[in-house]
């Protein structure tokens, strides 16, 4: 018997605009390049690619579009950096954002306090569907850690904190944070795990796994040891 259903159609390929954009935006990032810096002229960027003046000027479009550069004409014109994207390094995790009015660092250090606010209130008030929640999320980092998917790891980091915070009972609190991790997770444009980091990476999931265990067995030695260990996590890149 012959099936009716329809072939699953591929995923669409990036353009070749699409392609030189991305790597574009991967120098200026890689250059911690800063507003104003040049990129190159125009004919530069094309020879440099090797693409047609129409696909260079269709990359440089999307990046008008996205705030990244702007193009000025004239004998000292060129391609320059309008509004690079701020990056956080999260332990093994280089995270990029746009559209925030806020720097992003700011909202981390902000949700940072809070993150050792809410679990001694956790520990006394967690019940078993929160703890629950908390491994859910550890499980999904897990995953994601397993198949490099820095967002997916990062989304779990955030709902497992959430959850944190919930147990806490703090509902005020919890108000603000709940608005924290949304405009986090809404705006992030890019996130990566930092090529050969692979022992911070293990070393987050066990200071998270022993944080959930601290907050289960309301263990007051291990969550103070944790916590500190949480602390050093972020550090400001750009």
């Amino acid at each position: 018997m012959t099936s009716t259903e329809p072939a699953a159609e591929p995923a669409p390929r990036a353009s070749r605009a699409q392609q030189v954009a991305a790597e574009l935006e991967a120098q200026i990032l890689a250059d911690r390049a800063s507003t104003g810096d040049r990129v190159g002229l125009r004919t530069e960027l094309i020879a440099r690619f090797a693409v047609s003046p129409s696909v260079m000027n269709e990359a440089l479009r999307i990046l008008r579009e996205r705030n990244l550069v702007e193009v000025k004409p004239g004998p000292n014109g060129g391609v320059f950096v309008a509004n690079p994207p701020p990056q956080v390094r999260l332990g093994a995790i280089d995270v990029w954002y746009q559209g925030l009015t806020v720097d992003p660092v700011q909202l981390f250090e902000a949700r940072q306090y809070l993150d050792a606010l809410f679990p001694t209130a956790a520990m006394q008030r967690a019940n078993p569907d929160d703890i629950r929640a908390m491994e859910w999320a550890l499980d999904d980092m897990r995953a994601a850690s397993g198949r490099d998917d820095a967002r997916a790891f990062l989304d779990a980091n955030m709902r497992m904190h959430l959850a944190i915070a919930r147990a806490s009972r703090i509902e005020v609190l919890v108000g603000m944070y709940q608005t924290i991790v949304t405009m986090l997770t809404a705006t992030i444009s890019r996130a990566r795990f930092i090529e050969g980091l692979t022992g911070p990476r293990a070393h987050n999931l066990e200071v998270h796994a022993n944080l959930i265990a601290a907050i289960r067995d309301q263990d007051t030695v291990l969550l103070e040891k944790t916590l500190a260990q949480h602390n050093e996590d972020m550090v400001r890149v750009r």
